[in-house]
């Protein structure tokens, strides 16, 4: 596997250089890959700091500025969200960047290289959620359990809304991509490889969904299945910046454009209004189109194209 990104000096570039030679009993550097690394102290410092900027350091500006630690209600707005998704990416950002200076590794190490910010690969993900998104309710249109009822918004509302859930949806994509693939999912990986790092952190990323109001058990393990997909895509592309975009879009999409529940939630300030008839595994019920049963059945496709669209591995199996 390449280096997280082509050119980057931190990641060994397991497809074009050689292993240094150690005995031919090791099974991890015969298969072509850098046996797992012991914890140090410093790196386990280095996660202490990590987690306490990331994740502790915006409890207390949140307690300050009176905002809930969780939803209360199954309603949200852009007022009330935008501080709070701004706040929890700044601090993911700033944590990530901090242990990236104390390794003395570029941020590319960590699948958010700076020169890519909101580049072709960002937009092309934004794309490909917004249309998967609409795949779900285009089929859902056309058996009878989704219609559109009117427009919500009219005139200059609909630009002020779009980019004010724009804004949330990009600071839920920087901070849940950030925290669940990113610093966490190099150190992790650094010890069980790529893919079983991906499977431990997806699940938790589920579990973080669990305190959403109107979320249920399906809705969950469509979470898990669309956190796998992102680790696919970070995989293949050598960054996150797809999955940022994938995932701003989808939320937008639910909540702004088409204005169903997202993750339970549902929000005000939409541009259309829609209503669903039929069983809650088929059209999502109070989750939204991402708890429906056509949404497995989406992402499965999407993940079958991104394959061929993106057909080899770049970041590595192993980070060093």
């Amino acid at each position: 596997m390449g280096a997280v990104l082509s050119g980057s000096a931190s990641v060994r570039n397991l497809d074009t250089q050689q292993p240094p030679p150690i005995a031919d009993s090791d099974p991890h550097l015969s298969a072509g890959v850098p046996p797992p690394r012991r914890w140090g102290r410093a790196e386990r410092n280095r996660l202490w700091v990590w987690l306490g900027i990331s994740i502790a350091l915006p409890v207390p500006v949140f307690l300050l500025l009176r905002i809930p630690l969780k939803p209360v209600v199954s309603v949200f707005t852009v007022h009330q969200e935008l501080p709070v998704k701004a706040i929890a990416a700044l601090a993911v950002l700033l944590g990530t960047w901090v242990v990236a200076r104390m390794e003395k590794r570029p941020l590319d190490d960590y699948g958010i290289p700076p020169r890519q910010a909101f580049g072709l690969r960002f937009w092309e993900g934004f794309a490909w959620g917004f249309a998967m998104l609409s795949a779900i309710l285009l089929v859902l249109r056309v058996s009878g359990h989704f219609r559109i009822d009117s427009m919500d918004l009219s005139g200059s509302a609909v630009f002020r809304y779009a980019f004010g859930w724009g804004l949330v949806f990009l600071g839920v994509a920087i901070n849940e991509e950030l925290a669940f693939r990113g610093y966490l999912l190099v150190i992790v990986a650094r010890r069980l490889r790529f893919w079983p790092t991906a499977l431990i952190l997806s699940l938790s990323f589920g579990f973080a969904h669990l305190f959403n109001p109107g979320e249920n058990a399906f809705g969950i393990l469509q979470v898990v299945v669309i956190g796998m997909i992102f680790c696919l895509t970070l995989r293949r592309t050598g960054n996150l910046w797809f999955a940022i975009g994938f995932h701003a879009a989808w939320d937008w999409a639910e909540t702004f454009f088409y204005g169903t529940p997202d993750s339970g939630l549902l929000g005000v300030g939409r541009f259309l209004n829609t209503s669903t008839q039929g069983r809650n595994w088929i059209t999502g019920g109070s989750v939204g189109p991402e708890g429906s049963v056509i949404a497995f059945f989406v992402l499965l496709l999407f993940a079958l194209l991104f394959h061929f669209r993106f057909p080899k591995a770049i970041y590595p199996d192993r980070p060093v």
